[in-house]
């Protein structure tokens, strides 16, 4: 399933795992690193190294945080642009799941997903 994720988004220059940071941090404002990597279930030098993408990409920016250990992350403008063109993409890969599965199929897999994703 994520190759199709994948596949639709190389015109926008991401795939599935970067599109899915770029949506955390646009959901969280302007989260400090561990925030980031606590909401995304990631450990810290995971997540350090995908940021270092986005931000070389010019898709993200680091800002010093309160102290020195933290850094804060935000949404580029190119980041802005980019997500949005990422989630009309996204779904477009949902209608066509969507069309393959039935409404009741699609639903009973978001919910099997979502039950793995409890601890």
């Amino acid at each position: 399933m994520t190759r199709q994720y994948d596949d639709a988004l190389v015109d926008v220059g991401i795939n599935a795992a970067q599109l899915s940071l770029l949506r955390h941090v646009d959901r969280l404002g302007t989260p400090c690193i561990s925030d980031l990597a606590f909401a995304m279930g990631l450990d810290r030098s995971t997540l350090g190294r995908n940021l270092k993408v986005l931000e070389q990409s010019g898709l993200i920016q680091l800002s010093p945080g309160r102290d020195l250990r933290n850094r804060t992350v935000s949404l580029s403008d190119e980041g802005k642009a980019r997500l949005g063109g990422a989630e009309q993409a996204w779904e477009r890969v949902q209608r066509s799941l969507a069309d393959r599965l039935g409404a009741e199929q699609q639903r009973a897999l978001m919910s099997l997903l979502e039950q793995l994703q409890q601890p």
